[in-house]
């Protein structure tokens, strides 16, 4: 399941990302991931979860992007929830390739029972219709 969080900045996104992470923590029977740009989360996400930034990785563009995801799935088995912050300042602004992105990240997640959440810095409106398709708004 792909799950969204929508707005444009200053909305509140990470915020309601943060309580998602700590949510997932009480929930889940496995390992919970939140990856983001850059280290900010620290003190704000709960230690029990994976805190990765992508800058440590040099990830940019969408297909790099979805190679580390699939990287941090293939190296631990034991993860049920993936969440991220910042998705278009990781993967960039261009939202025919955030649709097929996540497209990919959707059958990730179907294969490997996995949920994802995104911020996503837009409201729904500018987006493709397609995403809608696989994605749901949180």
């Amino acid at each position: 399941m792909i799950s969204l969080i929508l707005g444009h900045k200053g909305s509140g996104k990470t915020k309601r990302l943060v309580d998602c992470v700590n949510k997932a923590i009480e929930t889940s029977k496995g390992n919970v991931v939140c990856v983001e740009k850059e280290t900010k989360l620290t003190y704000d996400v709960n230690y029990q979860a994976r805190l990765i930034a992508t800058d440590d990785y040099e990830i940019k563009g969408y297909s790099s992007f979805y190679g580390f995801l699939a990287g941090v799935c293939a190296g631990n088995h034991d993860i049920t929830d993936v969440l991220v912050d910042a998705t278009l300042r990781i993967g960039g602004r261009d939202y025919s390739e955030l649709a097929l992105f996540l497209e990919k990240v959707y059958e990730l997640s179907s294969a490997h029972e996995k949920d994802f959440v995104f911020t996503i810095s837009a409201d729904k409106e500018e987006l493709p219709e397609s995403i809608f398709n696989f994605c749901t708004v949180m």
